[in-house]
């Protein structure tokens, strides 16, 4: 038993690196951030976050990795409610309670795909489109179960009106934005037929 708890241990450690790894960068920017940052946000010692992560592109798969988890924490959750529509409703409402972290820093995600799509090598901007692939999919599939016409552009549409509306909110940094943006969007998935 004394051998699982080191590995337990070091397991909860690996995981405050991600955790903290995905919000320091949400909050600083890939480039911004230190490995010291990252250390000092996971209360660890600098030395250790290269016993887990080599390299800082390490890091950001790791970050990468933490919201594809929230992602289906929150689908997850949202995949109990009977109905599609509510489903998506939900995932609007999910949108709009991170308001006020959307006025400060924008979107964890689209902010990171952005970032990561201006370098010109190691291919983590393809990584981050495939977190956003996966919340467009899931979507498109709460669409296609409400039978309507183009669940697919619906789909883009939805996801694209959330990046937008985070985005106009970091940068007015007003939150309200995404309060009335999600209502709009709410009232227009209510009038779906």
């Amino acid at each position: 038993m004394d051998s699982q708890r080191p590995r337990t241990k070091a397991a909860s450690k690996r995981q405050r690196l991600r955790a903290a790894t995905a919000r320091v960068l949400h909050e600083q920017g890939v480039e911004r951030t230190t490995i010291a940052d990252i250390a000092r946000a996971a209360d660890v010692p600098a030395g250790n976050v290269y016993y887990y992560f080599k390299t800082k592109d390490e890091l950001v798969e790791a970050a990468l990795s933490e919201h594809t988890n929230h992602l289906d924490a929150l689908t997850g959750q949202l995949d109990q409610l009977p109905d599609p529509r509510e489903r998506l409703k939900g995932l609007v409402g999910a949108w709009v309670s991170q308001r006020d972290t959307a006025a400060r820093y924008g979107c964890p995600t689209g902010t990171l795909a952005v970032e990561l799509g201006k370098r010109t090598e190691g291919g983590l901007d393809l990584a981050a489109g495939h977190v956003i692939r996966q919340l467009l999919d899931w979507v498109e599939q709460q669409y296609r179960q409400m039978g309507v016409a183009d669940p697919e552009g619906l789909a883009l549409a939805l996801v694209g009106a959330y990046q937008g509306m985070s985005l106009l909110s970091n940068a007015l940094r007003d939150p309200e934005i995404m309060t009335r943006e999600g209502a709009r969007l709410t009232r227009g998935l209510d009038s779906l037929t």
